[in-house]
Protein backbone atom coordinates (compact mmCIF):
# COMPACT_ATOMS: atom_id res chain seq x y z
CA UNK A 1 0.00 0.00 0.00
CA UNK A 2 1.13 3.64 -0.82
CA UNK A 3 1.57 6.33 1.66
CA UNK A 4 -0.03 9.51 1.55
CA UNK A 5 -1.13 12.56 3.56
CA UNK A 6 -4.60 12.11 3.73
CA UNK A 7 -3.51 9.07 5.19
CA UNK A 8 -0.80 9.98 8.04
CA UNK A 9 -3.66 13.02 9.30
CA UNK A 10 -6.12 10.35 9.83
CA UNK A 11 -4.56 7.88 11.40
CA UNK A 12 -2.21 10.14 13.25
CA UNK A 13 -5.45 12.06 14.66
CA UNK A 14 -7.29 9.00 15.35
CA UNK A 15 -4.52 7.96 17.75
CA UNK A 16 -3.67 11.13 19.26
CA UNK A 17 -8.25 11.54 19.86
CA UNK A 18 -8.00 7.99 21.52
CA UNK A 19 -4.76 8.28 23.67
CA UNK A 20 -5.50 11.60 24.64
CA UNK A 21 -9.78 45.78 67.40
CA UNK A 22 -13.01 48.66 67.75
CA UNK A 23 -10.73 51.80 68.13
CA UNK A 24 -9.89 53.25 71.79
CA UNK A 25 -10.02 56.90 72.05
CA UNK A 26 -7.93 58.67 74.76
CA UNK A 27 -8.18 62.06 76.22
CA UNK A 28 -5.75 63.65 77.13
CA UNK A 29 -6.21 66.15 80.85
CA UNK A 30 -9.18 64.27 81.80
CA UNK A 31 -7.63 62.15 84.28
CA UNK A 32 -9.72 61.44 87.84
CA UNK A 33 -8.83 63.45 90.42
CA UNK A 34 -10.27 65.50 93.42
CA UNK A 35 -13.67 67.38 93.77
CA UNK A 36 -13.64 70.82 92.99
CA UNK A 37 -16.00 72.75 95.09
CA UNK A 38 -16.69 76.82 94.94
CA UNK A 39 -17.28 78.32 98.57
CA UNK A 40 -19.14 81.58 98.98
CA UNK A 41 -17.05 84.60 100.52
CA UNK A 42 -16.85 85.29 103.65
CA UNK A 43 -18.78 88.37 104.45
CA UNK A 44 -15.71 90.05 106.43
CA UNK A 45 -13.52 89.18 103.60
CA UNK A 46 -11.58 92.31 101.81
CA UNK A 47 -12.40 92.22 97.80
CA UNK A 48 -9.36 92.06 95.85
CA UNK A 49 -8.76 94.01 92.90
CA UNK A 50 -8.52 91.13 90.86
CA UNK A 51 -9.49 87.65 90.00
CA UNK A 52 -7.58 85.35 92.81
CA UNK A 53 -7.87 81.50 92.65
CA UNK A 54 -6.90 80.02 95.83
CA UNK A 55 -7.23 76.57 97.42
CA UNK A 56 -7.56 75.59 100.67
CA UNK A 57 -7.52 72.22 102.30
CA UNK A 58 -9.48 70.75 104.91
CA UNK A 59 -8.53 67.30 106.29
CA UNK A 60 -8.31 65.28 102.74
CA UNK A 61 -10.89 67.25 100.75
CA UNK A 62 -9.50 69.99 99.10
CA UNK A 63 -11.72 73.26 98.40
CA UNK A 64 -11.66 75.82 95.46
CA UNK A 65 -12.13 79.71 96.56
CA UNK A 66 -12.69 81.87 93.35
CA UNK A 67 -13.14 85.68 93.89
CA UNK A 68 -14.45 88.01 91.42
CA UNK A 69 -13.45 91.55 91.57
CA UNK A 70 -16.22 92.86 89.48
CA UNK A 71 -19.81 91.07 89.06
CA UNK A 72 -20.45 91.97 85.72
CA UNK A 73 -17.28 90.17 84.73
CA UNK A 74 -18.56 87.12 86.43
CA UNK A 75 -22.02 87.61 84.58
CA UNK A 76 -20.58 87.88 81.43
CA UNK A 77 -18.31 84.87 81.66
CA UNK A 78 -21.30 83.05 82.90
CA UNK A 79 -23.14 84.39 79.73
CA UNK A 80 -20.24 83.02 77.56
CA UNK A 81 -20.11 79.66 78.96
CA UNK A 82 -23.69 79.19 78.41
CA UNK A 83 -23.78 80.28 74.76
CA UNK A 84 -23.34 77.41 72.12
CA UNK A 85 -21.06 77.74 69.31
CA UNK A 86 -22.60 78.58 66.22
CA UNK A 87 -23.28 76.21 63.95
CA UNK A 88 -23.18 75.98 59.90
CA UNK A 89 -26.46 74.86 58.20
CA UNK A 90 -25.80 74.30 54.53
CA UNK A 91 -28.29 75.55 51.98
CA UNK A 92 -26.44 75.20 48.80
CA UNK A 93 -24.86 72.18 47.00
CA UNK A 94 -22.60 71.56 43.56
CA UNK A 95 -21.81 69.80 41.05
CA UNK A 96 -18.89 68.96 39.81
CA UNK A 97 -16.90 66.91 37.02
CA UNK A 98 -14.38 65.84 34.12
CA UNK A 99 -15.23 65.48 30.38
CA UNK A 100 -13.67 62.62 28.82
CA UNK A 101 -13.86 60.96 25.53
CA UNK A 102 -15.22 57.37 25.05
CA UNK A 103 -11.51 55.91 25.16
CA UNK A 104 -10.85 58.08 28.83
CA UNK A 105 -9.27 60.38 27.45
CA UNK A 106 -10.20 64.42 28.80
CA UNK A 107 -11.93 66.99 26.71
CA UNK A 108 -10.68 70.27 27.51
CA UNK A 109 -12.48 73.55 26.84
CA UNK A 110 -15.59 71.46 26.20
CA UNK A 111 -18.60 73.92 26.99
CA UNK A 112 -20.69 72.99 30.03
CA UNK A 113 -24.51 74.29 30.02
CA UNK A 114 -26.06 74.09 33.58
CA UNK A 115 -29.84 74.35 33.23
CA UNK A 116 -33.13 74.64 35.73
CA UNK A 117 -37.05 75.74 35.16
CA UNK A 118 -35.87 79.53 35.76
CA UNK A 119 -33.89 80.34 32.00
CA UNK A 120 -32.53 83.70 34.61
CA UNK A 121 -30.53 81.09 36.86
CA UNK A 122 -29.02 79.36 33.79
CA UNK A 123 -24.90 79.09 33.43
CA UNK A 124 -22.31 77.92 31.81
CA UNK A 125 -18.43 77.23 32.23
CA UNK A 126 -15.36 75.45 29.85
CA UNK A 127 -13.82 72.47 31.25
CA UNK A 128 -10.17 73.24 32.35
CA UNK A 129 -6.69 71.39 30.89
CA UNK A 130 -7.68 68.65 32.43
CA UNK A 131 -11.10 68.62 31.75
CA UNK A 132 -12.59 69.39 35.22
CA UNK A 133 -15.84 71.80 35.55
CA UNK A 134 -17.17 72.79 39.04
CA UNK A 135 -20.79 74.47 39.72
CA UNK A 136 -21.12 76.06 43.08
CA UNK A 137 -23.82 77.91 45.16
CA UNK A 138 -26.60 75.52 43.57
CA UNK A 139 -30.24 75.92 45.33
CA UNK A 140 -31.49 72.65 47.01
CA UNK A 141 -34.68 70.68 45.80
CA UNK A 142 -34.39 72.29 42.00
CA UNK A 143 -34.00 69.46 39.38
CA UNK A 144 -30.87 71.10 37.07
CA UNK A 145 -29.88 69.50 34.07
CA UNK A 146 -26.32 69.79 31.94
CA UNK A 147 -25.56 69.76 28.60
CA UNK A 148 -21.74 69.01 27.23
CA UNK A 149 -20.22 70.10 24.19
CA UNK A 150 -17.28 69.82 22.38
CA UNK A 151 -16.06 70.55 18.33
CA UNK A 152 -16.19 67.29 16.88
CA UNK A 153 -18.30 65.36 19.31
CA UNK A 154 -21.67 64.74 19.83
CA UNK A 155 -23.54 66.82 22.58
CA UNK A 156 -24.14 65.78 25.79
CA UNK A 157 -27.09 65.78 28.18
CA UNK A 158 -27.44 64.40 31.83
CA UNK A 159 -30.42 62.81 33.39
CA UNK A 160 -32.59 65.13 35.46
CA UNK A 161 -30.25 66.09 38.96
CA UNK A 162 -32.01 66.80 42.08
CA UNK A 163 -29.63 68.48 44.72
CA UNK A 164 -30.26 67.95 48.66
CA UNK A 165 -28.83 70.84 50.91
CA UNK A 166 -25.19 70.63 51.28
CA UNK A 167 -24.71 68.16 48.69
CA UNK A 168 -21.57 68.06 46.60
CA UNK A 169 -22.37 65.52 43.65
CA UNK A 170 -19.66 64.50 41.50
CA UNK A 171 -21.02 63.47 37.77
CA UNK A 172 -19.13 59.43 37.54
CA UNK A 173 -19.84 58.90 33.83
CA UNK A 174 -18.94 61.70 31.26
CA UNK A 175 -18.02 60.19 28.25
CA UNK A 176 -18.82 61.94 24.86
CA UNK A 177 -18.65 60.37 21.16
CA UNK A 178 -17.44 60.69 18.12
CA UNK A 179 -20.22 61.21 15.46
CA UNK A 180 -21.49 58.14 13.46
CA UNK A 181 -19.87 59.71 9.92
CA UNK A 182 -16.31 60.15 11.88
CA UNK A 183 -16.72 56.59 13.71
CA UNK A 184 -16.75 54.62 10.50
CA UNK A 185 -14.05 54.10 8.66
CA UNK A 186 -13.88 51.41 5.98
CA UNK A 187 -10.76 49.54 5.17
CA UNK A 188 -9.61 47.99 1.89
CA UNK A 189 -7.32 45.33 0.93
CA UNK A 190 -6.73 43.60 -2.32
CA UNK A 191 -7.73 39.88 -3.33
CA UNK A 192 -4.02 38.82 -2.72
CA UNK A 193 -3.39 40.26 0.82
CA UNK A 194 -6.93 38.64 1.97
CA UNK A 195 -5.57 35.19 0.72
CA UNK A 196 -2.37 35.97 1.79
CA UNK A 197 -3.90 36.30 5.88
CA UNK A 198 -6.37 33.59 5.19
CA UNK A 199 -2.95 31.27 4.75
CA UNK A 200 -1.47 32.83 7.60
CA UNK A 201 -4.59 31.96 9.47
CA UNK A 202 -4.55 28.57 8.27
CA UNK A 203 -1.06 27.99 9.42
CA UNK A 204 -2.40 28.10 13.12
CA UNK A 205 -4.64 25.59 13.02
CA UNK A 206 -3.86 22.51 14.76
CA UNK A 207 -5.55 19.97 15.46
CA UNK A 208 -5.77 19.38 19.59
CA UNK A 209 -3.06 22.59 19.49
CA UNK A 210 -0.47 19.73 17.71
CA UNK A 211 -1.17 17.94 14.70
CA UNK A 212 -1.58 20.40 11.32
CA UNK A 213 -4.92 21.39 9.82
CA UNK A 214 -3.97 23.79 7.37
CA UNK A 215 -5.61 22.33 4.54
CA UNK A 216 -9.24 23.64 5.36
CA UNK A 217 -10.43 27.24 5.41
CA UNK A 218 -13.36 28.17 7.97
CA UNK A 219 -14.38 31.24 5.64
CA UNK A 220 -17.76 31.81 4.68
CA UNK A 221 -16.49 33.97 1.50
CA UNK A 222 -12.84 32.77 1.14
CA UNK A 223 -10.77 34.71 -1.64
CA UNK A 224 -8.87 32.33 -4.12
CA UNK A 225 -5.26 31.51 -3.44
CA UNK A 226 -2.44 33.03 -5.26
CA UNK A 227 0.05 30.12 -7.14
CA UNK A 228 2.93 31.19 -4.95
CA UNK A 229 0.28 30.55 -1.75
CA UNK A 230 -0.48 27.06 -2.87
CA UNK A 231 3.30 26.09 -2.92
CA UNK A 232 3.68 27.72 0.63
CA UNK A 233 1.20 25.63 1.98
CA UNK A 234 2.81 22.47 0.92
CA UNK A 235 6.35 23.53 1.73
CA UNK A 236 4.58 24.77 5.28
CA UNK A 237 3.08 21.05 5.23
CA UNK A 238 6.27 19.03 4.33
CA UNK A 239 8.61 21.01 6.91
CA UNK A 240 6.64 20.38 9.58
CA UNK A 241 8.07 18.31 12.57
CA UNK A 242 4.91 16.55 12.75
CA UNK A 243 4.46 15.50 9.22
CA UNK A 244 7.81 13.79 9.79
CA UNK A 245 6.77 11.96 12.77
CA UNK A 246 3.44 10.74 11.30
CA UNK A 247 5.77 9.25 7.93
CA UNK A 248 7.63 7.52 10.68
CA UNK A 249 4.55 6.33 12.64
CA UNK A 250 3.05 4.45 9.98
CA UNK A 251 6.43 3.13 8.46
CA UNK A 252 6.32 1.38 11.38
CA UNK A 253 2.60 -0.18 11.42
CA UNK A 254 3.44 -0.93 7.57
CA UNK A 255 7.02 -2.50 9.07
CA UNK A 256 4.97 -4.90 11.15
CA UNK A 257 2.26 -5.70 8.33
CA UNK A 258 5.36 -6.27 5.58
CA UNK A 259 4.14 -3.89 3.54
CA UNK A 260 5.17 -2.76 0.49
CA UNK A 261 7.85 -5.72 0.40
CA UNK A 262 11.23 -4.40 1.82
CA UNK A 263 11.99 -7.00 4.23
CA UNK A 264 12.38 -6.60 7.84
CA UNK A 265 15.31 -4.93 9.57
CA UNK A 266 16.36 -1.37 10.50
CA UNK A 267 17.02 -0.92 6.75
CA UNK A 268 13.71 -2.14 5.78
CA UNK A 269 12.26 0.17 8.16
CA UNK A 270 14.19 3.14 6.94
CA UNK A 271 13.36 2.92 3.36
CA UNK A 272 9.43 2.20 4.45
CA UNK A 273 10.30 5.78 5.91
CA UNK A 274 11.43 7.08 2.76
CA UNK A 275 9.02 5.17 0.19
CA UNK A 276 6.39 7.38 3.35
CA UNK A 277 7.61 10.72 2.92
CA UNK A 278 8.47 10.58 -1.19
CA UNK A 279 4.66 9.65 -1.54
CA UNK A 280 3.89 12.53 1.12
CA UNK A 281 5.81 15.01 -1.28
CA UNK A 282 4.76 14.27 -4.58
CA UNK A 283 0.64 13.14 -3.55
CA UNK A 284 1.31 17.39 -1.91
CA UNK A 285 3.09 18.59 -4.56
CA UNK A 286 0.74 17.34 -7.46
CA UNK A 287 -2.19 17.52 -6.30
CA UNK A 288 -1.96 20.67 -3.89
CA UNK A 289 0.52 23.09 -5.99
CA UNK A 290 1.21 21.64 -9.54
CA UNK A 291 -1.86 20.94 -10.71
CA UNK A 292 -4.09 23.50 -8.95
CA UNK A 293 -1.96 26.25 -10.66
CA UNK A 294 -2.08 24.64 -14.07
CA UNK A 295 -5.78 24.12 -13.52
CA UNK A 296 -6.82 27.09 -11.93
CA UNK A 297 -8.56 25.03 -8.91
CA UNK A 298 -8.43 25.66 -4.55
CA UNK A 299 -6.66 22.35 -3.59
CA UNK A 300 -8.75 23.42 0.40
CA UNK A 301 -11.65 21.64 2.02
CA UNK A 302 -14.37 24.50 2.18
CA UNK A 303 -16.11 23.96 5.46
CA UNK A 304 -19.62 24.40 4.90
CA UNK A 305 -20.79 24.08 9.55
CA UNK A 306 -24.27 25.07 8.63
CA UNK A 307 -27.34 23.14 7.32
CA UNK A 308 -28.52 19.79 8.12
CA UNK A 309 -26.39 16.81 9.09
CA UNK A 310 -27.52 15.34 5.55
CA UNK A 311 -26.67 18.19 3.48
CA UNK A 312 -23.08 18.73 5.32
CA UNK A 313 -22.24 15.34 4.89
CA UNK A 314 -23.17 15.04 1.87
CA UNK A 315 -21.27 18.09 1.00
CA UNK A 316 -17.90 16.39 3.16
CA UNK A 317 -18.21 13.27 0.88
CA UNK A 318 -18.43 14.89 -2.79
CA UNK A 319 -14.93 17.09 -1.77
CA UNK A 320 -12.40 14.75 -3.19
CA UNK A 321 -14.24 15.02 -6.20
CA UNK A 322 -15.78 18.30 -6.62
CA UNK A 323 -14.03 21.21 -5.58
CA UNK A 324 -13.98 25.28 -6.80
CA UNK A 325 -12.08 27.40 -9.13
CA UNK A 326 -10.22 30.03 -8.50
CA UNK A 327 -12.95 31.74 -10.14
CA UNK A 328 -15.25 30.50 -7.55
CA UNK A 329 -17.47 27.70 -9.90
CA UNK A 330 -17.37 24.43 -8.44
CA UNK A 331 -15.77 22.33 -10.75
CA UNK A 332 -14.73 18.32 -11.16
CA UNK A 333 -11.74 17.84 -8.86
CA UNK A 334 -9.09 17.03 -11.00
CA UNK A 335 -6.37 18.27 -8.96
CA UNK A 336 -6.63 15.88 -6.29
CA UNK A 337 -7.70 12.99 -8.00
CA UNK A 338 -4.59 13.81 -10.71
CA UNK A 339 -2.42 14.35 -7.77
CA UNK A 340 -2.70 10.85 -6.20
CA UNK A 341 -2.51 8.94 -9.47
CA UNK A 342 0.78 10.90 -10.51
CA UNK A 343 2.37 9.98 -7.07
CA UNK A 344 1.29 6.67 -7.27
CA UNK A 345 3.35 6.29 -10.80
CA UNK A 346 6.30 7.86 -9.43
CA UNK A 347 6.38 5.64 -6.17
CA UNK A 348 6.89 2.66 -9.14
CA UNK A 349 10.24 3.86 -8.99
CA UNK A 350 11.32 3.62 -5.70
CA UNK A 351 8.87 0.68 -4.29
CA UNK A 352 10.10 -2.57 -4.62
CA UNK A 353 9.14 -4.71 -8.02
CA UNK A 354 6.41 -6.69 -6.25
CA UNK A 355 4.44 -3.36 -5.09
CA UNK A 356 4.84 -1.94 -8.71
CA UNK A 357 2.28 -1.88 -11.89
CA UNK A 358 -0.89 -0.21 -12.46
CA UNK A 359 -2.97 -2.41 -11.28
CA UNK A 360 -1.25 -0.81 -7.79
CA UNK A 361 -1.51 2.52 -8.87
CA UNK A 362 -4.83 1.94 -9.50
CA UNK A 363 -5.44 0.34 -6.36
CA UNK A 364 -3.28 3.03 -3.83
CA UNK A 365 -5.41 5.78 -6.03
CA UNK A 366 -9.13 3.62 -4.63
CA UNK A 367 -7.61 3.57 -1.21
CA UNK A 368 -6.61 6.93 -0.96
CA UNK A 369 -9.93 8.48 -2.00
CA UNK A 370 -11.57 6.55 0.55
CA UNK A 371 -9.43 7.61 3.10
CA UNK A 372 -10.21 11.32 1.97
CA UNK A 373 -14.02 10.96 1.99
CA UNK A 374 -13.51 9.92 5.94
CA UNK A 375 -11.35 12.63 6.02
CA UNK A 376 -13.28 14.88 5.01
CA UNK A 377 -16.37 13.95 7.46
CA UNK A 378 -13.92 13.92 10.40
CA UNK A 379 -13.07 17.54 8.86
CA UNK A 380 -16.44 18.96 8.70
CA UNK A 381 -18.47 16.94 12.19
CA UNK A 382 -15.01 17.24 14.51
CA UNK A 383 -11.55 18.66 13.64
CA UNK A 384 -12.88 22.44 14.09
CA UNK A 385 -14.16 21.60 17.76
CA UNK A 386 -10.61 20.20 18.15
CA UNK A 387 -8.82 22.82 16.72
CA UNK A 388 -8.65 26.07 19.42
CA UNK A 389 -8.14 28.82 16.80
CA UNK A 390 -10.66 27.70 14.92
CA UNK A 391 -12.81 27.00 17.74
CA UNK A 392 -11.93 30.64 18.95
CA UNK A 393 -13.45 32.03 15.53
CA UNK A 394 -9.67 32.26 14.29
Amino acid sequence: MRFCPGFISFVVLLGAVLLVPVPRVYCQGLQPGPTIVAAEDPPDAPEPQFGVASLDFAGEQPVARQIQSNAGVKGEQSDNAQQPAAAVDPITASISGTVTDVNGDVVPGATIVLEDANPADHQATVASDNGAFQFNNLKAGISYGITIEAPNFESWKSAPILLKPGQYLFLPEVKLKLPESVASVTVYASTEQIATEQVVTAERQRVLGVFPNFYVTYDANPAPLTTKLKFKLVYRTLIDPVTFLGVAFLAGIYQAGDTPDYGQGWTAYAQRVGAGYADSTTDLLFGGAILPWLLRQDPRYFYQGTGTNKSRALHAMAAPFVCKGDNGKTQPNYSSMGGDLASGAISNLYYPKSDRGAERVFQGFAVTTSIRVVDTLIQEFLLRKLTPSARNGN
